[in-house]
């Protein structure tokens, strides 16, 4: 994942299991996965404007993870290869990229991430990183759990974290 700069210039809305999938992307990468209502999935948000080729390449980056999104949930995919270009701090990035390494179908705790990225007294620092992930699903924040082993929040509810750890240990 790329520290990114570059606004979002191509949006898609697309239908999932789960609800509507918002994904935005600029030519370096998907910038944004979220999963919105019927309402918000026709906000175009910070959408901006750029030369034909840039958003062609914009484009080819939302198709991926649509094609990749699909073989998840359809239980044929247990990684992501599409290129993310997500807005963050160097911070978050370090956060988001342990959480891409974590593997499918496991959970872990803030406290392992805040571990694994050798800053083992930013808890809750990693929580709010988590908490901040503009890619749902892809960079599976959905992974983390309470360190007793309970579910702990999720943007978007707990029904929706249960259902995608669900898919992940139906393998």
């Amino acid at each position: 994942m790329k520290v990114n700069n570059q606004p979002p210039i191509y949006l898609q809305i697309e239908l999932s299991p789960v609800g509507y999938l918002k994904l935005r992307a600029s030519e370096l990468g998907l910038t944004h996965l979220q999963v919105v209502s019927e309402a918000d999935a026709v906000d175009s948000g910070d959408i901006i404007d750029a030369s034909a080729d840039s958003i062609e390449q914009a484009q080819k980056h939302v198709q991926q993870a649509i094609t990749e999104l699909n073989e998840y949930f359809a239980g044929k995919r247990s990684e992501f290869d599409v290129t993310l270009a997500a807005t963050g701090t160097v911070f978050q990035h370090e956060v988001w990229q342990a959480l891409r390494e974590l593997p499918f179908g496991q959970v872990c705790s803030y406290g392992y991430i805040a571990n694994k990225i050798n800053r083992p007294k930013a808890v809750r620092a990693v929580g709010a990183a988590n908490g901040a992930n503009p890619i749902a699903i892809i960079v599976p924040c959905h992974r983390v759990i309470g360190k007793n082993g309970t579910l702990t929040g999720y943007a978007y509810g707990l029904k929706m974290k249960q259902a995608l750890l669900s898919l992940e240990s139906a393998d």
